[in-house]
């Protein structure tokens, strides 16, 4: 049997990069899965090459009414869902703390953070009725280990991690397990924000030098993760902060 028989999940952010891979692996699995993105036509892209266990949806998850409407989404299409990856994520560029302006510190935050507080608004009433659910938070390597550059978006990442935790200890008497993935850096769009600087190989190689397994994240390592812990091998794990990082956090 599939390691995802008969589940439906929602990834966000599932038109591109670690979104778009978790959702094929679920699918794979045998998952129902909603993509929801900002870019809706990105995500109808990667679900038209999933078949009919697939359903795109736009979703802005920085916005609660459209969080609310994509839960009804996958309700309507699938059922509840007894799985959902809090993936959707932005930055800001690479730079001194004091260049970032408070309408980008804001959006970081909105989106990184806040989307998961709507997220949780939104469906763990329905879980909490099945006593059954698995949360999965995309974090970052910026939330175990922070470097210059990048301090508002680590510190959402941060942010993140300990409402993972509390999360996973106030829903676990209702049967729901909340687990944080933090991947480093990934050849996704966010790249060259994260870097700061050109995305060249010589830059690529300068930030591939501190990865002690000596590349970068490919989306497959994340995928694989989420794989896990969505499936009945971790049924005892919540809390748990999973690092996808090739050495970098040590």
């Amino acid at each position: 049997m599939s390691r995802l028989s008969n589940k439906i999940a929602i990834v966000t952010g599932a038109g591109s990069g670690f979104g778009a891979a978790i959702a094929r692996a679920y699918i794979k699995e045998g998952a129902r899965v909603v993509l929801a993105d900002l870019n809706l036509a990105a995500a109808k892209e990667v679900a038209a090459g999933l078949g009919d266990n697939a359903s795109a949806v736009a979703c802005d998850v920085s916005r609660a009414d459209q969080v609310q409407a994509m839960v009804r989404h996958c309700v309507d299409r699938f059922g509840v869902p007894d799985v959902v990856v809090n993936n959707a994520g932005t930055t800001h560029r690479n730079q001194s703390m004091l260049e970032v302006d408070e309408e980008t510190f804001d959006r970081v935050f909105a989106v990184n953070v806040k989307s998961i507080y709507h997220m949780t608004r939104a469906v763990v009433p329905l879980m909490k009725e099945k006593k059954d659910g698995v949360i999965i938070n995309i974090g970052s390597v910026g939330g175990i280990r922070p470097r210059p550059g990048l301090t508002w978006y680590n510190s959402s990442k941060g942010a993140v991690k300990v409402m993972t935790k509390s999360m996973a200890v106030e829903l676990a008497p209702d049967g729901i397990r909340v687990n944080l993935i933090s991947p480093v850096m990934a050849p996704t769009g966010l790249l060259q924000d994260f870097m700061g600087v050109a995305d060249t190989a010589e830059n690529r190689a300068r930030f591939v030098s501190t990865i002690p397994l000596g590349r970068m994240c490919d989306p497959s390592d994340v995928a694989n993760a989420a794989l896990f812990l969505a499936s009945p091998e971790a049924k005892f794990l919540t809390g748990v902060e999973m690092p996808v990082d090739g050495g970098r956090s040590i």
